[in-house]
């Protein structure tokens, strides 16, 4: 583009107070394309077929609706969108050629892409967990990663829980190896169930008693 030069383009956004309008020159280079995001409705379930994998998401070629002009597919899914439960990579959860289910969240108008998720479409093991396992309560676990500052210790299928470096022990230690390694299977005491943000706090101290 040049400054000075004639476009066509479409309003996607206005900020009165900023005194700004957004426009978009995808919505009329690809009105089909445009046309057809628009009408989708959040909370909808889509199918396509896994096209690309990439380290910062994967795309997914719709069964219905036009291609995309630049990207393998108009469905792109971030990686924390693929599954509910931790993994290494996205190749973990998917392949390209496999056959997709996802809920649609948002319409992305800076890449003209339909933003999905896949985890959307399966049950949440931590609200499983959450409705039948309250604070105080012990369980038995395995130690899946160390972090500077405490190590996840999986407690259930999709859970994990996080010991903070001052609860690993009674005796304060400085890094999380002095005391457990990768795999090592350990009981803990359930903290706090946070529901909203899908956090679960562990200890391997005991509670102090009443």
């Amino acid at each position: 583009m040049e400054v000075g030069q004639r476009i066509t383009a479409e309003v996607i956004a206005v900020d009165p107070p900023a005194g700004r309008v957004r426009l978009s020159m995808a919505a009329t280079g690809n009105p089909e394309l445009w046309a057809f995001l628009k009408r989708l409705a959040p909370g909808q379930i889509l199918a396509g077929t896994v096209a690309s994998i990439e380290s910062f998401g994967v795309f997914v070629a719709l069964d219905d609706g036009p291609g995309h002009p630049v990207f393998p597919g108009v469905g792109f899914i971030t990686i924390p969108e693929l599954s509910w439960c931790h993994f290494e990579t996205a190749s973990d959860i998917v392949r390209v050629g496999e056959r997709v289910s996802c809920g649609f969240l948002h319409f992305d108008t800076t890449n003209g892409e339909a933003r999905l998720s896949l985890r959307a479409t399966r049950p949440d093991p931590f609200q499983d967990f959450a409705n039948s396992v309250a604070a105080g309560r012990t369980l038995r676990g395995r130690v899946t990663r160390l972090i500077p500052f405490g190590a996840f210790v999986q407690v259930a299928d999709g859970v994990e829980g996080l010991i903070h470096l001052k609860d690993l022990a009674r005796t304060p230690v400085r890094t999380p190896q002095e005391v457990v390694g990768v795999g090592d299977e350990v009981l803990v005491v359930v903290t706090d169930i946070d529901r909203g943000r899908r956090k679960l706090a562990l200890s391997r101290r005991e509670p102090p008693s009443r």
